[in-house]
């Protein structure tokens, strides 16, 4: 039966087919086309140890216990529901709790301001001195000061905390102002275009936060220690390198930032020596016009000639259906895509087709980007499709952005879920987690797994998602095997330590 399986693919290879299915053999012919496309999935090529196959077990089990009884009662499978709603459920998630363990390689696609959890600019970053606040208009603003200066009616927030209802007040307001976080997501950000007006006013908000360079290095740093504790290993940041401030009246150029940037990284490897490094992606907003485009790529190049291994490359970010397309920039970007400066475009960030956004996917392809943000556009233009595979460009994807962005509701709807199931080099991201009550990766990882992914999908498809995020990455041939003996020891742990605790279980 097998040589008919393999005819019937020399077969699909012709203009048209006209085939006739053999009415004997039915369920062995089923069964083998089913086998077929299993192998077709990511990391259906792997293969097990017995190590591997005791601890797939596990995980299977449970896996299947709760798409089992989310197949019976939809309300109990969270991935069909906005991540704003079914977070609480997430957590209590056996799966989830074991794709927390699981040493998931690199982080490839998030952004500088939102790398850290929201909890952790409230109750720590909020709480510090010289912190002031404003309310002007119902509207909240917070800022670093020595001494305030004279553009709103500044109150020192401690002191502004002392009076318990005004402290009440306060408080709600700035949580509400830093998180998408709501009751009712859906009727809160009806479309994509509501949900972006709340995710760019967040940027917004916390922008002054962070500028304070004592702020911006402790948060980087706490953005650090939040991807290590989920076992996440490295990291390529996307930063639009802020100009920070010191009271001191110092004001930071992009140049010394990267170079604070590095400083926090070396320090941080030095205290975990099993953790990777940093690299960072210069990505300015795709809102500029042609001078502000032009000053962007004179400093990246004179980054990339000061920082050759620290600057991974260049991207622009921003609503796509508003921004400026890469074709617009395109005569710009050709010029530095020669001078060995690597692209890592959004591109496709859409759910629209046969407009200039999802059409920004032909020129990140032409300007030989190495990955693709988003690329939710991506399955839509079969042969931009194809032609990203034959140029092994990876795919970052964010399925909890695209969600809670309303480009798609329910999960298993997504756009780029058929390249899981055709095994396409995929990574998968978690965009801006602090800004929806998420933290570090698990949270997307969980999501991928369970509604992006076929429900055949097992350990060797989370496997080969850590390889691809280190294999993808802009570490050089040496650099990524180093990472990838690391990370082995630790998968080599993190499987054992399930198959030991579930022999434990079962005596």
């Amino acid at each position: 039966m097998k040589e008919f399986i393999f005819s019937l693919m020399v077969l699909l290879t012709c203009a048209t087919v006209n085939v006739a299915f053999p009415r004997a053999n039915y369920t062995i012919l089923r069964n083998e086309i089913l086998e077929y496309e299993q192998r077709l999935m990511i990391g259906a090529n792997l293969t097990l140890n017995d190590i591997e196959r005791a601890a797939n077990k596990v995980l299977m089990k449970v896996k299947k216990e709760e798409l089992n009884a989310g197949f019976k009662n939809l309300s109990r499978y969270a991935p069909a529901r906005n991540f704003l709603a079914v977070k609480e459920d997430i957590e209590r998630s056996k799966v989830f709790q074991l794709l927390r363990r699981m040493p998931k390689g690199a982080v490839l696609h998030v952004h500088d301001t939102a790398l850290v959890s929201g909890n952790y600019l409230y109750h720590n970053i909020t709480f510090r001195d010289n912190l002031y606040v404003c309310i002007d208009n119902a509207v909240i603003n917070l800022h670093f000061f020595r001494v305030p200066d004279k553009s709103c009616s500044w109150e020192l927030l401690k002191k502004v905390r002392e009076d318990p209802e005004r402290a009440e007040k306060v408080n709600k307001m700035i949580r509400q102002r830093m998180s998408m976080e709501c009751d009712d997501p859906a009727s809160a950000y009806v479309d994509v275009n509501k949900a972006w007006d709340k995710f760019v006013d967040i940027f917004s908000f916390i922008a002054p936060l962070l500028r304070y360079k004592p702020i911006y290095e402790d948060h980087f740093l706490r953005g650090l220690e939040e991807l290590y504790e989920d076992n996440v290993m490295y990291l390529e940041l996307r930063t639009t390198l802020p100009t920070l401030y010191d009271f001191d009246g110092t004001k930071y150029k992009p140049e010394d930032l990267v170079g604070i940037y590095q400083s926090l990284a070396q320090r941080f490897k030095e205290k975990h020596p099993d953790f990777i490094g940093v690299r960072l992606i210069y990505a300015p907003r795709r809102a500029a016009g042609r001078k502000e485009a032009e000053y962007y790529i004179k400093t990246m190049k004179r980054l990339k000639t000061l920082y050759p291994n620290f600057m991974a490359g260049f991207d622009l970010v921003g609503q796509e259906d508003l921004g400026h397309t890469l074709e617009y920039f395109a005569d710009l970007l050709k010029n530095i895509g020669e001078r060995n400066i690597n692209f890592f475009f959004h591109a496709g960030e859409t759910n629209w087709l046969g407009t200039s956004t999802d059409e920004n996917l032909v020129d990140a392809i032409l300007l030989n980007t190495k990955r693709i943000g988003h690329g939710y556009a991506l399955p839509s233009h079969p042969f931009l499709l194809e032609l990203a595979k034959k140029m092994d460009i990876a795919i970052e994807v964010n399925p909890i952005s695209n969600q809670v962005l309303r480009l798609v509701d329910d999960l298993r709807n997504h756009a780029v879920r058929p390249l899981f199931s055709e095994g396409y080099p995929v990574v998968v991201s978690n965009d801006d987690p602090g800004l929806w009550g998420a933290r570090a990766l698990s949270y997307d990882f969980y999501e991928a797994f369970m509604a992006l992914m076929s429900v055949h999908a097992d350990l060797r498809s989370l496997k080969q998602l850590a390889w691809n995020s280190l294999s993808y990455s802009t570490l050089n041939n040496s650099e990524t095997q180093k990472a990838l003996d690391i990370w082995q020891r630790k998968w080599h742990t993190f499987v054992k330590d399930i198959a030991y605790d579930n022999s434990q279980q079962s005596e």
